[in-house]
């Protein structure tokens, strides 16, 4: 219906139609009231004027008019200015030949592991062959939205929800391919298909948040472990190197006293093997007189 009032909108009240009736209505009228004609010619006069004004029709620079001689396709016309013979022909529609887009969603739609789902997408087309689109199908958008919704909901249903999440892209592209069966006879094709939004039920969303949490938790736990590992690899390494070398050893028991020293200060040294093995106690009486003797 909107179509259809469009195209008597375009027909009738287009402005250059509506400024050549304008005209030929005032100099006729004009003319008459100078009484340089009559009423026999008058009305003559004015009928032509509707004539001419109701055969100037304009279609946009993105639009195709589709012209029905007697009820029959005559072809099409613009864009721009054309004439029609009024009364024997009609312009039936005007078709837009810009990308659409059009919404639609498959609301409550069962998985392959019956996981109810509602998924918005979006499919943007345009019409290559106006001829087929006017003689072949009788309301496009409407029919390009209920194949879009029906094959969403094919295609939910033959994938699990795992992979409705994950591949996308091949979802979208299968969706696609769906509809270029259908519509390529109609001369319209669809260039994209994108799929918005994927909802699942709130419960399963927090059961998939918690599952993915303590994946990470597992992950964030192999990981230390590994880190663990690999240290004790490398402190089993660095002992080879202070076996047989007592010097090395003592130097680095002096190392670490000085670390700690350097960062807090003070240093608690508590009774172990590596008092003795590395000299800490009599290096840290040293230490403390040496800092005693400076006060």
């Amino acid at each position: 219906m909107i179509m259809k009032k469009n195209t008597l909108t375009k027909s009738f009240f287009n402005p250059i139609s509506f400024t050549v009736l304008i005209i030929l209505l005032t100099v006729s009228i004009g003319l008459f009231l100078l009484e340089l004609i009559g009423i026999s010619i008058l009305v003559p006069a004015l009928l032509f004027s509707i004539f001419v004004a109701t055969s100037i029709n304009i279609a946009d620079q993105w639009e195709k008019a589709i012209v029905l001689r007697m009820g029959k396709y005559n072809g099409l016309k613009g864009p721009g200015l054309f004439f029609i013979i009024p009364i024997v022909d009609k312009v039936d529609d005007y078709i837009d030949q810009r990308v659409r887009v059009t919404d639609f969603k498959a609301e409550q739609t069962l998985t392959k592991d019956t996981v109810p789902v509602n998924v918005d997408a979006v499919v943007y087309w345009t019409v290559w062959d106006v001829e087929k689109a006017a003689l072949e199908v009788q309301e496009y958008q409407r029919a390009i939205s209920y194949i879009a919704q029906t094959g969403l909901r094919d295609i939910i249903g033959k994938h699990e929800l795992a992979e409705l999440l994950q591949e996308r892209d091949k979802i979208a592209e299968d969706l696609q391919k769906i509809l270029d069966n259908n519509t390529n006879s109609w001369g319209i094709t669809c260039q994209t298909v994108g799929i918005k939004d994927i909802i699942i039920p709130q419960g399963l969303a927090d059961a998939m948040s918690k599952e993915a949490q303590a994946e990470r938790e597992r992950r964030a736990r192999v990981i230390l472990g590994t880190a663990e590992t690999e240290i004790a690899l490398k402190f089993a390494k660095a002992s080879e190197q202070y076996k047989d070398n007592p010097v090395a050893l003592h130097l680095r028991g002096m190392n670490m006293l000085f670390e700690g020293l350097k960062e807090k200060g003070s240093m608690v040294i508590v009774p172990s093997s590596a008092l003795d093995s590395m000299n800490l106690g009599a290096m840290g009486g040293l230490v403390s007189l040496a800092k005693t003797n400076e006060k």
